[in-house]
C-alpha cells in the first residue's frame, strides 16, 4: 500500500514536472508569438479606404468612385437594431466576455473532432473581437496557429478599446458580397437604401452576409439566403431584440433584393462626372480618389445637363440626317428563323446612358417594311427577360435620303427598306407611333456643348458628345480645335481698350502679307469687300479682311498678350493667320474667355468643382476664395448686413466689355446669328467657321449665362458647304438657351458707368440725331463720340499713318455689297 502511494506520487510529481514544462514550453511559444504580432495601435488610426461620392450643386448623387464600397459609419450613426442583429448572428455575448468565448471555442473543437475526415471546413468560434483581430492584422490562413494569435490580440484588443469601438470598425470593415464592405455601403448596394430606412427583413439579411456572402446570394441562391436569414431573425428573438410577432411577420417576407443600378446616378452626368474624377486624381491622386472618402459639391445644374443634353442630342441628329446618309448597322447576326432571337439581340452592348434607343434585330425585310424584334429588357440579377416585342420600320421610318450597306462605296438613294436593312442586321431604334419603329445611328458628325455661370466661372452644363457610352473623349474640355471667327471678338476687344471705338473704320478690301516668298491672301466668307467699314461691322458681318488689317495696325503682340489674359491660349504665335482663330483651344476654355466680357471685364477661373471636403468634414478645397466681411458673426447687433469682397483683377475695362458686348448684340440681330434673335431676349454672341468648314461654333451669353457649342468630326475634315457657326452651331445654343430660360425675364445687359449711348447710322458709325432705319444706339467711352473726320485703317497698307477722308467723301467710299459670314 505505501509502496502504491510513493508510485502515486511518483507518478504526480512527474506530471508536475512534464506540466511544468508544457506549460513553460506554451509560455515561451506564445511569448515568442506575441513578440511577432502586429501591435493594436493599428486600430486606433483605422482609416478604412473609404469611397468618394460627387453630388450635383443641389446635392443629386453624381457619382461614387471606390476599389472597396464602403461608407464609414461612427457607431452612434448605425441603428441600434443592426448593431443587435450582427451580434445575435455572429455573437451574442459579445458585451459579456473578454474578446474570447471559452464555450464557444469548446463547441467548436467538439464539432471539428466530430468532422474530422470529412470535407467540412473547420469551425472556428471566432468572436466578433477575434474577426477585427483577423481583418485588420492577420491573414484569412485557416490554421490552429492564426487562431491562437486571434485570441492574444484580441485579448490585447479588448484591454485598448472599448465595445463599441470595436464594433464600430467591425461593422465598417466586413464584407458583405457584391463588392460591398460595411453595412451602410451594404444597405446601398443591396437595397438601395440607407441604414434607416432598412426593415428587419433587410436587416436580418444583411446580418446573415458576413460568414459566406456568395452562399447567400440572393439570386443565385435565394432559399439559402432566405433560410438563411430567418435563422437570424430566430436568434434575434431568442436574444430579446425583436417579439415572436416581429419574426413571424419578417420572415413571411419575400427576399426583395433591389441593387443599386448605374442608372440611379444622376441622368445625363456622365462627361461631367468624368471630368471632376481627372481634376480629383491631378488634385490629390488615385489613392485619395478611390479610397480617401472625399465629399465633392459640384458646380453643376441637373435641369440645365438636362437640357444641355437634349440640345446637342437633337442638333447632332439633325446635322447627321441633313450631312450625311445611313451607314450600315452595329452588328450582322447570323439569325435562323427556327430560333429565339431574343438572346442574340441580347448580346448586343447598346447606348445605356441614350435610353431613349432600343438595340433590335431585323427578323424580316422587304420594300416596304423591315419586321425588327427589340432587344428584351434585362432582370436586376442580369438575366434577360423572357417576353418578346416585335415592331416595323417603313421607309417613312427612315430619316436619311441614302445609305449604304457595309463595304459599299458611297451612298445610294434609298427608295426601298430593303437597300439598307436586311435580316440579321442589328441596329438603333427610337419609338413611333404605334408599332413604328424609327431608325437612329450614333451621329458621325460631334459636339459639344458647356454652360456657365458668367459671374463665378461655376460649370453649370457639360456635354463632350452624343454619348458617353459610345465615346469618353469630351469634346469640350480635350478636344483642341480650331475656334475660327469666334476668336475675333476678342482681337476687337483689345483694338477698343487701346483707342479704337466702334466706329473706327477699317478698309475691307484685297490685302497681301508677303512672307518670306510666300504671299497670304485673306479672303471673306463668300468672296466678296464691302469697302470702309466700321468695327461693329466687323464683327457682325464677320469680316477676315477687316480682321486681319486690325490686327496689323494694332500689332500681333497686342492681340496675343490679350488672348492669353482671357485663357484662351497660353502663348499665340505672332502670325497675323492666328487673329482669325487658327491657334487651337478648348470649348471650355473660350466659354470661360466669354464669360469674362460678360462679367464686365473681371477674370473668373471655369471650375466644375465648388468645395471638396475630406473624410472628417474638413472642408480642403473651396473654388470661391472672396472674403465676406462680417459672415461670421455669432449676434445680430444692428450691424450692417455682411459684405462679399471680390479682389478679382480686370482683364478688360468694363466699358470696353460692354462696348464689344453691345456689338455682339449685333451679332444676332443682324449679323451671322440671326437665327438666335428667336430667343426673344438680349443675348450676345459670335459665330466661328474655320477653313473647308471643319470646325462650326457658336459662344453667346445672357446677362446672367454664357454657353458655347462646338460641331465637328473629330478627326478634322469638312462637313460640306454651309457648314457654318451659323448654321450647325446657332440652333443648338439657341435650344438650350430657349429652355434654360424659359419663364424667366429678359434682362438687359448692364451699361457701366461713364459709357455714353449716342444714335449713330449703324453702316457708317457717323453720329446722327433722331431715329430712324438704319439707326443704333452706340457705345462710347468718355471723348471718344465720332467727330466730322475720321481715319480709315488700311487704305494705303503701304503708308505708316492713315488716311483722313471728310464727310463729302464718306458716301462715296463706303460703299460694297459685303458678304455673310
Amino acid at each position: 500500500m505505501r509502496f502504491f502511494v510513493g508510485f502515486l506520487g511518483f507518478l504526480f510529481s512527474v506530471g508536475s514536472v512534464l506540466g511544468l514544462i508544457a506549460a513553460a514550453g506554451v509560455g515561451i511559444y506564445i511569448a515568442r508569438m506575441s513578440d511577432e504580432l502586429p501591435s493594436v495601435n493599428v486600430l486606433r488610426d483605422y482609416e478604412p479606404p473609404v469611397m468618394t461620392r460627387i453630388h450635383a450643386a443641389d446635392g443629386s448623387l453624381v457619382a461614387e468612385y471606390a476599389r472597396e464600397r464602403r461608407l464609414f459609419l461612427p457607431i452612434q450613426a448605425i441603428p441600434e437594431r443592426i448593431r443587435y442583429a450582427f451580434l445575435s448572428a455572429e455573437d451574442s455575448s459579445f458585451y459579456q466576455h473578454s474578446g474570447v468565448d471559452p464555450q464557444a471555442i469548446i463547441r467548436a473543437l467538439v464539432t471539428n473532432l466530430r468532422n474530422r475526415g470529412t470535407d467540412s471546413r473547420p469551425v472556428g468560434a471566432s468572436t466578433i473581437t477575434q474577426q477585427v483581430a483577423k481583418n485588420f492584422l492577420l491573414t484569412n490562413e485557416v490554421s490552429y496557429e492564426r487562431k491562437v494569435k486571434e485570441a492574444i490580440l484580441s485579448l490585447r484588443i479588448e484591454a485598448a478599446f472599448t465595445k463599441d469601438e470595436i464594433l464600430e470598425r467591425y461593422l465598417n470593415e466586413i464584407y458583405l458580397g457584391l463588392g460591398a464592405y460595411g453595412v451602410a455601403a451594404a444597405a446601398l448596394v443591396y437595397f438601395d437604401k440607407s441604414v434607416h430606412e432598412l426593415t428587419l427583413a433587410e436587416t436580418a439579411y444583411l446580418a446573415a452576409l458576413p460568414k459566406a456572402p456568395n452562399n447567400y446570394h440572393p439570386f443565385r441562391a435565394p432559399e439559402r439566403a432566405i433560410e438563411r436569414r430567418n435563422w437570424v431573425l430566430e436568434r434575434m428573438a431568442v436574444d430579446g431584440v425583436i417579439t415572436e410577432e416581429e419574426r413571424r411577420e419578417a420572415a413571411a417576407e419575400p427576399l426583395r433584393v433591389k441593387p443599386r443600378a448605374r442608372s440611379k446616378f444622376l441622368f445625363a452626368s456622365e462627361y461631367f462626372a468624368e471630368e471632376v474624377r481627372r481634376e480629383l486624381i491631378e488634385l490629390y491622386g488615385n489613392d485619395a480618389l478611390y479610397g480617401g472618402g472625399l465629399s465633392v459639391r459640384t458646380s453643376l445644374d441637373p435641369e440645365l445637363q438636362i437640357m444641355a443634353r437634349k440640345a446637342l442630342m437633337d442638333g447632332l441628329i439633325k446635322i447627321d440626317i441633313r450631312k450625311t446618309g445611313y451607314r450600315g448597322p452595329i452588328e450582322e447576326l447570323d439569325l435562323n428563323a427556327s430560333e429565339d432571337w431574343g438572346p442574340k439581340v441580347g448580346s448586343v452592348e447598346g447606348l445605356s446612358d441614350v435610353p431613349e434607343w432600343k438595340v433590335a434585330i431585323v427578323l424580316s425585310s422587304s420594300s416596304g417594311e423591315a419586321i425588327i424584334g427589340i432587344q428584351p429588357e434585362r432582370e436586376v440579377w442580369g438575366a434577360l427577360s423572357t417576353e418578346r416585342e416585335r415592331g416595323r420600320i417603313t421607309r417613312g421610318d427612315i430619316p436619311w435620303r441614302s445609305g449604304r450597306r457595309p463595304g459599299q462605296h458611297g451612298y445610294r438613294a434609298i427608295s426601298r427598306v430593303s437597300d439598307v436593312l436586311q435580316p440579321g442586321d442589328a441596329v438603333y431604334v427610337q419609338k413611333g407611333e404605334g408599332d413604328h419603329w424609327t431608325l437612329r445611328q450614333v451621329p458621325e458628325i460631334q459636339g459639344a456643348l458647356l454652360a456657365m455661370d458668367p459671374h463665378t466661372g461655376r460649370v453649370l452644363a457639360l456635354m463632350g458628345g452624343f454619348s458617353f457610352a459610345d465615346s469618353e473623349f469630351n469634346r469640350a474640355t480635350q478636344a483642341w480645335r480650331q475656334p475660327g471667327s469666334s476668336f475675333k471678338p476678342f482681337v476687337y476687344a483689345a483694338a477698343l481698350d487701346n483707342g479704337y471705338t466702334p466706329s473706327s473704320v477699317i478698309l475691307d478690301g484685297p490685302i497681301e502679307i508677303r512672307s518670306g516668298n510666300e504671299i497670304w491672301r485673306p479672303k471673306n466668307y463668300g468672296g466678296k469687300f464691302a469697302g470702309p467699314s466700321t468695327l461693329r461691322t466687323g464683327i457682325e458681318r464677320s469680316r477676315n479682311v477687316m480682321t486681319v488689317r486690325l490686327a496689323k495696325d494694332m500689332g500681333m503682340p497686342l492681340v496675343a498678350e490679350y488672348a492669353e489674359r482671357f485663357g484662351i491660349y497660353d502663348n499665340l504665335g505672332l502670325y497675323l493667320p492666328m487673329a482669325l482663330g487658327a491657334g487651337e483651344t478648348t470649348v471650355k476654355r473660350l466659354v470661360g474667355a466669354y464669360a469674362i466680357i460678360a462679367n464686365g471685364g473681371q477674370r473668373l477661373q471655369p471650375t466644375l468643382i465648388d468645395r471638396i471636403q475630406d473624410r472628417h468634414g474638413r472642408t480642403v478645397f473651396r473654388h470661391d476664395n472672396r472674403r465676406c466681411d462680417g459672415c461670421n458673426v455669432t449676434a445680430w447687433r444692428d450691424q450692417p448686413p455682411p459684405t462679399v469682397i471680390d479682389e478679382r483683377e480686370y482683364v478688360l475695362d468694363p466699358m470696353t466689355a460692354y462696348q464689344i458686348t453691345s456689338i455682339m448684340e449685333g451679332v444676332v440681330q443682324r449679323g451671322t446669328a440671326t437665327v438666335v434673335k428667336k430667343l426673344g431676349k438680349p443675348v450676345a454672341g459670335k459665330t466661328g467657321t474655320t477653313n473647308d468648314e471643319k470646325d462650326a461654333w457658336f459662344v453667346g451669353f445672357t446677362p446672367d449665362l454664357v454657353a458655347g457649342v462646338f460641331i465637328g468630326y473629330d478627326e478634322p475634315k469638312p462637313m460640306g458647304r454651309g457648314s457654318t457657326g451659323g448654321q450647325l452651331a446657332a440652333p443648338i445654343f439657341l435650344e438650350f438657351m430657349t429652355d434654360a430660360l424659359r419663364g424667366k425675364p429678359g434682362i438687359e445687359f448692364r451699361v457701366p458707368e461713364g459709357i455714353k449711348l449716342i444714335p449713330v447710322n449703324r453702316i457708317t458709325g457717323r453720329q446722327v440725331s433722331g431715329s430712324g432705319p438704319g439707326v443704333i444706339l452706340e457705345a462710347f467711352k468718355p471723348g471718344t463720340a465720332p467727330g466730322d473726320t475720321f481715319s480709315i485703317i488700311g487704305l494705303n497698307d503701304n503708308q505708316p499713318t492713315r488716311n483722313r477722308v471728310t464727310r463729302e467723301s464718306e458716301r462715296a467710299v463706303l460703299s460694297g455689297t459685303g458678304g455673310l459670314y
